[in-house]
């Protein structure tokens, strides 16, 4: 569909794949990379897709080896050895924006986006989610930094030993 905008089969899939994600997000509800690029439109005024196209890899990064079975069905999707290879690969393709930066948001908002996307961030996170860990996010993200600096080193969680 990028390559051929005319390609009718790929607008149909493309809109399938509109319509499968919108019904997934119906049953599930909104998690970190949502509500912390609502916290960044609505506050920020940051255009909508653009954010979310931007903050999307480093929120992967940061859960991914908190959720491997969920990254490993990523990674199959694009047919990538990893989720994140196959979601920067898409983006290269795509030509997304790479920095929060471009979109108007600066150093100085980190803090209040921190405060606000804390209060709104789903229980549920693979990886919790702390004032530290969210300002790194975010700063990698302004600066358009390697989103792979935000992966953990372990699926354990801050405090397990395992």
């Amino acid at each position: 569909m990028a390559a051929d905008g005319e390609d009718v089969d790929g607008r149909d899939r493309t809109l399938y794949g509109a319509y499968l994600a919108a019904v997934s997000f119906a049953s599930a509800g909104s998690a970190m990379h949502h509500k912390i690029c609502h916290v960044l439109g609505g506050t920020f005024d940051l255009p909508h897709a653009p954010t979310h196209a931007t903050l999307l890899p480093y929120v992967l990064a940061f859960n991914m080896s908190h959720a491997p079975e969920a990254a490993d069905r990523i990674a199959a999707a694009f047919g990538s050895s990893t989720a994140l290879e196959g979601l920067q690969q898409l983006r290269r393709v795509l030509d997304a924006p790479q920095r929060l930066s471009d979109l108007g948001f600066t150093a100085e908002g980190i803090p209040e986006a921190v405060e606000i996307a804390l209060a709104a961030n789903p229980p549920d996170n693979p990886r919790p989610v702390t004032q530290e860990n969210l300002s790194e996010l975010l700063t990698a993200a302004l600066n358009g930094d390697d989103p792979h600096t935000l992966v953990s080193a372990t699926g354990a969680t801050e405090g397990d030993p395992s």
